[in-house]
C-alpha cells in the first residue's frame, strides 16, 4: 500500500509505519504487528483485519460534557461542507496509508456534514462517495463497514427506528437508505446498526413491545433493500446497555441474539462487539465474545477500553494485554471473526492535541492486539490450556454423561445414577493455575 497524500500533507514528518520488532525503541514503528507473519495458518493481516474509525479519528475535537473543543485540526477549516469533507478524506487516507492498515469504516455524517434537507444530504454523500471511491482505488484501502448516525441529531432524541413519531422513523429510514447506497457503491463488506437512542428513559411514556417491533421492521426493510441492490455482506448489530438512554434495547450480546431469533433475522445478522460496551453491561469482553461465538454470530469488534473509575463510554485505546490475550483465545477457538474485522472505536484524550498523538494511539492499540494474538496462539499450541478445559468435562464424553448430552436419559435415570454412585468427588476448577499459565506466556 503506497502512501496517499492529497494537495496538502497533514501529518508532516511521519512516513510509513514499519514493523521493526520487539527490540525497537522507535515510537513510530510496530513492535508486534507484522502483517505477513503467519499464525495458526493465516497472516496477522488476515486474522485482525484492522480498520481506522473515521468518527473519533477525524471528527473528534476533544470536547466533553464540561468543555468545548481542544483539538483544532487543519482538515476542518473550510466553510463549505463538501470542501471540508474532501480535506478530511485526504487526511484520513494519508493517515490510513501511513499506518498501512487495510480497512476503514464510517458513519454517514462522519464523511460529510448533513443539513436539514434530505435530498441535499443525499447529494453531499453521493459526491463524497465518488471521492472516497477514487481514494480507495489509489490506495488499495477497503471499506470494512458503513453505517448511519441515527443518534446525534436532535430529531432522534426519542429514538430513531423506535421513535414514537412516524415522521422521525421515516427520516431514519432515509438515512439508512443513503448510508447503504454509499456502502454498496464503495464495496463495503458489512453494514452496522448501533441503536444509540433505541431505548427509553421511562416506561411511563413507552410502549416497549411496539417500539421493538418497529425496530425489527426497520431491520427487515434494510436487509430487503440491501439484498435487492447487490449488498452481499453481513449486517451487524452492536450491543450497548445504557448511556445515553437509561435502557437500550440492544443491551448485550445475549439480548441481541434473542431479539434476532425472535424476529427471524439470524440469517442476515451477526454481532459487532465493543469492549467498553461489555464493561458497561457488567460483563467482561471475553464473556460477550463467548456468547456471540457460541451462537455462531461473532462478526466484528470495536477495539477500545473504558476507565473503571468512570461509569460511561470513555472510548480509550486498548492497552490491556491480559484482557486481549483472553479474548484472542476465544477468537482463535471460534476460527476467527465472521466477515468483520477490528476497528479502533477509540479517541485520543482531550489534552492530546498533536497530530502525532493519533499515530501513537493507533500504534499502541495495534501492537497490543497483535501481541495478544501471538501469545494466545502460543498458549493454544502448548496444548495444556485446551487439555485442562477438555478434561474438566470428560464425564460427558462417554457413558451416561454422553447419553445425557444426546437427550437419552430421563430424571429417573439420573436418580438411579446418583443413588448408585454416591456423593461425587470434589474436582478443582484450577482457576488460579490457569491464570498463572496465562501470565507465564505474557
Amino acid at each position: 500500500m503506497s502512501i496517499l497524500i492529497g494537495e496538502q500533507e497533514y501529518f508532516k514528518g511521519i512516513g510509513k509505519i514499519a514493523y521493526e520488532g520487539p527490540s525497537s525503541d522507535n515510537p513510530l514503528a510496530y513492535r508486534w504487528y507484522d502483517e505477513n507473519r503467519v499464525i495458526a495458518g493465516k497472516t496477522m493481516k488476515e486474522h485482525l483485519r484492522f480498520a481506522v474509525a473515521y468518527w473519533h479519528s477525524f471528527c473528534g475535537n476533544g470536547s466533553d460534557p464540561f468543555g468545548g473543543p481542544t483539538q483544532f485540526f487543519p482538515w476542518d477549516k473550510k466553510a463549505e461542507a463538501v470542501d471540508r469533507a474532501k480535506d478530511k478524506a485526504d487526511a484520513a487516507f494519508e493517515f490510513i496509508t501511513k499506518l498501512g492498515l487495510p480497512y476503514y469504516c464510517f458513519h454517514d455524517v462522519d464523511v460529510v456534514d448533513y443539513g436539514s434537507d434530505v435530498k441535499e444530504n443525499e447529494n453531499r454523500l453521493q459526491t463524497l462517495t465518488a471521492y472516497l471511491s477514487e481514494k480507495q482505488k489509489a490506495s488499495g484501502t477497503k471499506l470494512l463497514w458503513g453505517t448511519a448516525n441515527l443518534f446525534s441529531h436532535h430529531r432522534y432524541m426519542n429514538g430513531a427506528a423506535t421513535n414514537p413519531d412516524f415522521n422521525v422513523v421515516a427520516h431514519a429510514g432515509a438515512q439508512i437508505k443513503m448510508a447503504l447506497d454509499a456502502t454498496i457503491a464503495l464495496g463495503g463488506e458489512n453494514y452496522v446498526f448501533w441503536g444509540g437512542r433505541e431505548g427509553y428513559m421511562s416506561l411511563l411514556n413507552t410502549n416497549m413491545k411496539r417500539e421493538q417491533e418497529h425496530f425489527a421492521q426497520m431491520l427487515k426493510m434494510a436487509v430487503a433493500y440491501g439484498r435487492a441492490n447487490g449488498f452481499k455482506g453481513k449486517f451487524f448489530i452492536e450491543p450497548k446497555p445504557c448511556e445515553p438512554t437509561k435502557h437500550q434495547y440492544d443491551y448485550d450480546a445475549a439480548t441481541v441474539i434473542g431479539f434476532l431469533r425472535q424476529h427471524d433475522l439470524l440469517a442476515d445478522f451477526s454481532l459487532n462487539l465493543e469492549v467498553n460496551h461489555a464493561t458497561l453491561a457488567g460483563h467482561t469482553f471475553e464473556h460477550e465474545l463467548q456468547v456471540a461465538a457460541d451462537a455462531g454470530l461473532l462478526g466484528s469488534i470495536d477495539a477500545n477500553r473504558g476507565d473503571y473509575q468512570n461509569g460511561w463510554d470513555t472510548d480509550q485505546f486498548p492497552i490491556d494485554l491480559t484482557e486481549w490475550t483472553k479474548s484472542m483465545l476465544i477468537i482463535l477457538e471460534a476460527n476467527g471473526l465472521q466477515g468483520g474485522g477490528i476497528n479502533f472505536d477509540a479517541k485520543i484524550r482531550r489534552n492530546s492535541t498533536d497530530a502525532e498523538d493519533l499515530f501513537h494511539a493507533h500504534i499502541g492499540g495495534i501492537d497490543t492486539v497483535a501481541r495478544a494474538l501471538v501469545i494466545a496462539d502460543s498458549i493454544r499450541t502448548n496444548g495444556e490450556y485446551d487439555k485442562i478445559r477438555k478434561d474438566r468435562y470428560a464425564s460427558f464424553d462417554a457413558g451416561q454423561g454422553a447419553s445425557f448430552e444426546k437427550g437419552g436419559l430421563s430424571l429417573e435415570n439420573l436418580f438411579d445414577h446418583a443413588a448408585a454412585n454416591g456423593e461425587p468427588a470434589m474436582i478443582s476448577g484450577r482457576q488460579e493455575y490457569l491464570e498463572n499459565m496465562i501470565n507465564r506466556f505474557l
